[in-house]
């Protein structure tokens, strides 16, 4: 990044800190977010980003430090003063095991505090059962501690990504009904806590796999955009003023059901930009559609199907753009799925040329680009809620916590 426009970035900073030492707490999340967020920070960065005095940087710098969150880089000499000392984020601060139970497959990883995957087990299914996950759980999860070389008391949490209310849709992507209904009832956070000795969260899968993207991914510096998730499926995430926006009940981004008009085979857009229709041009060129799900396949021999669904899911995708646009002005719009990665980039390109196409009278065009996680995005996903809980700024929640008057800026 040039310095200048990082030193630009960090003076614009939209939020601060406080020199009080009763929000210490507050203070140590907020240095943490922006080494997060630019890779590296030095003191003097800090003080410039943050609004806190040099001291104060200079204690929570020790204190991070001191609980092995942060490690040193070399020193940078040259300027007027003590050479600077770039600090950044250490990898073996925690690790944490994510779970992506998804409609055609499930998988366990082990990550670090910097999103690296260290060990990792999966499984294909044809449709995901409460007692399946149950057993995959039971069976992979010693195996996979032993491949991470992790014990359990190196685990700071178990965090799962699954789509919510399992038990619809059953019929899109040809589960039975009875068997998927045993998802209603089933608590599975109970029934994991038998299994696991760590905090376990849920979240809805194409949320982590946003939240992937915005802890993990490199940094846009876009406060507000949408993020689509192709799976069996079609969901994704909405990051509003930098932070992840989950909504009332923690659905935001669900955009299977947003209307497409003009598209024979339905009225939504998960009709037409989702893996479930791709598996039946796979099956009607005579093919096995479990191929898209292998993850060693580059969907060679596929390219029937693939030319067929790429302008179709793109035309539907670039619908969709304009009907959030038109609802918050947002800044880019990242898309990525259960695809490889030659995949992705055609059809971020033809989302480009279909959007072109659009009238787009009344809203700005956004960036487009391509998310950098692909399948695992959501098993990452799953680890990145623990360290945005723990570790980072929620800046929506700060917004919504400020009393009415104090968001309007008037004086209480």
């Amino acid at each position: 990044m040039n310095a200048g426009n990082k030193d630009e970035q960090l003076r614009s900073t939209p939020i601060k800190g406080s020199n009080q030492s009763t929000v210490r707490g507050f203070n140590e999340r907020l240095v943490l977010h922006l080494i997060r967020k630019y890779g590296v920070l030095t003191k003097p960065e800090a003080t410039r980003a943050t609004g806190l005095s040099p001291n104060a940087v200079s204690v929570i710098f020790n204190a991070l430090e001191a609980d092995d969150l942060l490690l040193r880089g070399a020193p940078i000499r040259g300027r007027v003063g003590q050479p600077s000392v770039p600090m950044r984020l250490n990898p073996a601060a925690r690790h944490y095991v994510g779970l992506k139970i998804g409609r055609r497959s499930i998988e366990m990883v082990v990550v670090d505090f910097a999103g690296t995957i260290s060990a990792m087990r999966r499984k294909r299914h044809d449709f995901p059962t409460p007692l399946a996950t149950m057993d995959f759980v039971r069976s992979q999860l010693r195996p996979l501690l032993r491949t991470a070389k992790k014990r359990s008391a190196d685990i700071s949490g178990f965090s799962v990504a699954m789509p919510s209310e399992l038990w619809h849709w059953s019929e899109d992507f040809g589960a039975p009904r009875e068997e998927m209904a045993a998802w209603r009832g089933f608590d599975l956070e109970a029934e994991l806590r038998e299994l696991v000795p760590w905090h376990i969260s849920i979240e809805n899968d194409g949320t982590a796999a946003c939240r992937a993207e915005l802890v993990f991914g490199p940094q846009t510096h876009r406060e507000d955009l949408i993020y689509f998730f192709v799976g069996t499926f079609i969901g994704g995430g909405i990051v509003l003023n930098g932070s992840v926006f989950t909504g009332r009940r923690g659905n935001s981004g669900g955009f299977g059901p947003l209307r497409v008009p003009d598209e024979p085979g339905g009225h939504r857009l998960v009709d037409h930009a989702s893996l479930v229709v791709l598996e039946r041009l796979v099956a009607a060129q005579g093919d096995d559609p479990g191929r898209l799900y292998d993850a060693k396949d580059d969907w060679h021999g596929l390219e029937q199907a693939v030319s067929q669904w790429i302008p179709r899911a793109a035309r539907s995708l670039a619908h969709a753009i304009v009907s959030t646009l038109a609802v918050i002005d947002f800044e880019a719009v990242i898309i990525d799925g259960a695809f490889p990665d030659a995949i992705r980039a055609r059809l971020v390109q033809e989302v480009e040329s279909q959007l072109g196409r659009l009238d787009l009278q009344g809203v700005s065009r956004p960036e487009i680009g391509p998310g950098h996680f692909g399948a695992r995005a959501r098993a990452l996903g799953a680890a990145a809620f623990l360290i945005s809980r723990d570790f980072m700024i929620d800046q929506n929640m700060l917004l919504r916590r400020q009393p009415a008057d104090k968001r309007a800026g008037r004086n209480s």
